[in-house]
């Protein structure tokens, strides 16, 4: 197992600036994010411009993984690739296959994405359409010696009422997600504010699990009896503003890292362990993301086995 960092926190850092940090910091991977720059919103970035990717853009990167002693543990695009809007959906689907392309020329084994989800039908019926559309691109990654890997977000913030938006949020859904050719990046804080065991869903998927997010969360149950399991009614102008917990760097909050760790061991799990930095305690400023960056290492390298 390796210790890695998801480079979207710093947006405003080239790569080659985050690969000192991370390499000077203790990390040994890295999850690079390429969302295209569009804007966008919070926790996004454009690290590698997949796009427009070129040979002389891959030997940049090799140059600066070489001189750092990193390795890209995968590239992270989260999006929904069940969009409702047609046109959006082809978007996503199109820069998919542009971070595909990448991670192949750069020899990097696995992208990131969602499944996503159409709010206008039921889990069900995004199923079928998932069934119908995403093996296409599943197809497309294995033929590119690349395997796309979904994260169990629930993407609450996606669905106007704070229903999942990503239709990966549970075991129950991982069987058919696997299924269809994926593998799983887990992260057990989104499992543990919807209520289920993070430890008990790692054996069961251990073949399924390749890659995952150490991110922690904070629980405020006092005010879950005020707004319910789907959090505020009013969210203002922030549709990830649940009001009953809150995302934190590993160690601030809630989740059993020992346990957590020696339950991926015990699975056989020899993949990376991507630090998502998403803690607002530890966010606003480089000064402080890069501090929750170094708490975070902390509170994992002790765990992790040194090879």
């Amino acid at each position: 197992m390796k210790l890695g960092m998801l480079t979207a926190c710093l947006p405003d850092w080239s790569l080659d600036k985050i690969a000192t940090f991370a390499r000077d910091t203790g990390y040994e991977r890295l999850e690079v994010a390429v969302w295209p720059k569009v804007g966008g919103r919070e926790f996004e970035a454009s690290h590698l411009p997949v796009a427009t990717f070129t040979d002389d853009d891959a030997a940049q990167t090799r140059e600066i993984l070489d001189r750092t002693g990193l390795e890209i543990s995968a590239l992270a695009y989260y999006e929904n690739n069940l969009h409702q809007d047609l046109d959006t959906r082809d978007t996503v689907r199109t820069h998919l296959k542009h971070s595909i392309d990448a991670a192949a020329k750069l020899s990097v084994p696995f992208v990131g994405t969602f499944i996503g989800r159409d709010n206008s039908k039921s889990v069900k019926e995004n199923m079928v359409e998932g069934s119908r559309v995403l093996p296409e691109l599943v197809d497309y990654a294995g033929e590119r010696g690349v395997k796309l890997i979904i994260e169990n977000c629930v993407m609450e913030g996606w669905h106007p009422d704070g229903y999942p938006g990503n239709i990966a949020y549970s075991p129950e859904l991982w069987d058919w997600v696997t299924g269809l050719g994926f593998g799983l990046n887990w992260d057990p804080s989104h499992l543990t504010w919807i209520g289920i065991d993070p430890l008990e869903t790692i054996l069961p998927f251990a073949e399924h699990i390749v890659h995952a997010q150490a991110k922690d969360l904070e629980l405020f149950p006092e005010k879950r009896n005020q707004y319910g399991f789907f959090g505020k009614v009013d969210k203002g102008d922030n549709p990830w503003e649940m009001g009953w917990w809150r995302f934190r760097v590993p160690g601030r909050g809630t989740v059993d890292w020992p346990h957590v760790v020696d339950r991926l061991y015990e699975a056989g799990f020899d993949g990376t362990l991507s630090v998502e930095h998403e803690d607002p305690l530890w966010g606003g400023s480089d000064a402080k993301i890069t501090e929750g960056l170094r708490i975070a290492q902390k509170t994992l390298r002790p765990l992790i086995a040194h090879e």
